[in-house]
C-alpha cells in the first residue's frame, strides 16, 4: 500500500515538474522572439529592463556605465612565477613582527 502512496505522489510531481518546464520553454519563446525597445539606458552592449538598476561595480563616480576593464592583470615570467610559488610552497615569504611576543 505504501508503494502505491509513493507511486502516486512522484507521478503528480513529475507531471508538475514536466508542465512547469513546458510554460518556462513557451514563457521563454515568448520573450525571446519579442523585439527589444531601445531606450536611454542601452550602452554598447549593455541592456537594461526599464527600471532596472546595474550594478554598482559597472557604474563610474557620475552614475554611468563604465566601458573599461574591471580587471587589470600584471605579466610577470614564468621563472618569477615559479619562485613565488616556490616560495609559498617552503614558506619563505617575509613574515610582519607585529602582534607577535617573542
Amino acid at each position: 500500500m505504501l508503494q502505491i502512496i509513493y507511486l502516486i505522489a512522484f507521478t503528480i510531481l513529475a507531471f508538475l515538474a514536466i508542465g512547469n518546464l513546458i510554460r518556462s520553454l513557451i514563457g521563454f519563446s515568448i520573450s525571446a522572439s519579442q523585439p527589444r525597445a531601445m531606450n536611454d539606458r542601452n550602452f554598447q552592449g549593455y541592456s537594461y529592463r526599464a527600471g532596472a538598476v546595474p550594478h554598482p561595480e559597472l557604474l563610474d563616480d557620475l552614475g554611468n556605465v563604465t566601458n573599461e576593464p574591471l580587471l587589470i592583470m600584471k605579466s610577470i615570467s614564468i621563472e618569477d612565477a615559479r619562485a613565488r610559488l616556490d616560495a609559498l610552497y617552503h614558506n619563505d615569504l617575509p613574515r610582519s613582527t607585529e602582534g607577535e611576543n617573542s
